[in-house]
């Protein structure tokens, strides 16, 4: 029922083609859409004086968002940029709103999709708060083991929260 849903969830959608490295949001903006990733990743984004600290990534067949900014119609603390030529369908906020309250399965299908972020936000603060290096890698490979051939090794160091050094050395290690 879930990939019969999500198809005419996004039969109004509009698709959207990203060049790699090109913003699908940038910070200070108004998030107005939740997007379906078709094809290629992204990752989201926060820019601080020093650095960019990478908080998530999506990639084929997973939904993306600046969440608070989509719910709470605020500017956007975030950056969603993407890592290689990708293909998103942008869903509005006003169509998402109207499909969630108009038949109780699409607000079902949002349900699951906010428990699978609420899921993932709780996994990623136990791995920063309490893991090694190693054991943060190990736990991440665990849960999305195609993560190196979607991801640079680049951005994926800077989700861990390590230097690409590090993340390179660790590699070494466990391999």
């Amino acid at each position: 029922m879930e990939d019969t849903l999500l198809r005419e969830l996004l039969t109004d959608s509009r698709m959207l083609t990203l060049p790699k490295n090109q913003f699908l949001v940038t910070e200070g903006v108004v998030d107005q859409h939740i997007y379906y990733i078709e094809s290629g990743a992204v990752r989201v984004f926060l820019q601080t004086e020093f650095e960019e600290l990478t908080i998530r990534f999506g990639y084929k067949d997973s939904f993306i968002t600046s969440l608070s900014s989509f719910i709470n119609g605020t500017s956007s603390e975030f950056y969603i940029q993407a890592i290689r030529g990708t293909q998103v369908r942008a869903i509005s906020k006003q169509q998402f709103e109207t499909a969630i309250n108009t038949d109780i399965r699409y607000l079902q299908l949002y349900n699951a999709i906010l428990e699978g972020l609420v899921i993932q936000q709780l996994e990623r603060e136990v791995d920063l708060l309490t893991a090694s290096p190693s054991e943060r890698l190990q736990r991440v490979l665990k849960r999305s083991p195609r993560l190196f051939q979607e991801i640079p090794s680049k951005y994926i160091a800077s989700y861990l929260r390590m230097t690409p050094e590090t993340l390179s050395r660790i590699r070494k290690i466990n391999d």
